[in-house]
């Protein structure tokens, strides 16, 4: 499985491996240091015999090169915090179709709706539904039916029997 984090810093490691290893400290160890396993090591000790430096080069990850970039990303969650109404929408609600049209507005770049939910994922956000709420609702009566009767209809319960027996 291949580890988190970009070519340039997973090559990074590897040279901080070798460097560990020119020290003269011992594979576990440098292992438990960089955060890989003692084959792991082994084999990057392998490489850099063989091929020198050009054997710890980063290989790019495999599939589709992302379509916004790191600022673009960055510009898309300072959007996404303003809120859906200063965007121009009549509640503050993201939906995925409303994501995908302010990037499509914005950066000038498609997706897909369904592929929307990943992205907010890759940026740490995650789906949350909207509690439902009466239009009607006064929530100075809530409160303070809350502070008076409820509490009194609490104190009147009655404790749930602990002996076991009903």
């Amino acid at each position: 499985m291949r580890p988190h984090g970009s070519p340039g810093a997973l090559e990074k490691r590897r040279h901080k491996a070798i460097e560990l290893s020119r020290k003269g400290k011992q594979t576990i160890e440098i292992a438990h240091l960089v955060g890989a396993t003692r084959r792991t090591i082994r084999r990057w000790k392998a490489l850099y015999r063989q091929k020198g430096s050009g054997g710890l080069k980063a290989i790019p990850a495999p599939g589709r090169p992302i379509r916004l970039s790191i600022e673009q990303r960055d510009e898309l969650e300072q959007i996404l915090m303003q809120g859906a109404r200063a965007t121009g929408y009549d509640t503050d609600l993201w939906t995925c179709p409303r994501v995908a049209e302010v990037i499509r507005r914005r950066f000038a770049v498609r997706y897909h709706v369904d592929h929307i939910g990943r992205l907010l994922h890759s940026l740490g956000w995650s789906p949350q539904r909207p509690q439902r709420r009466a239009m009607e609702r006064d929530e100075q009566k809530v409160q303070s039916w809350m502070k008076g009767r409820w509490v009194r209809i609490k104190k009147n319960e009655k404790a749930p029997s602990t002996s076991g027996i009903s």
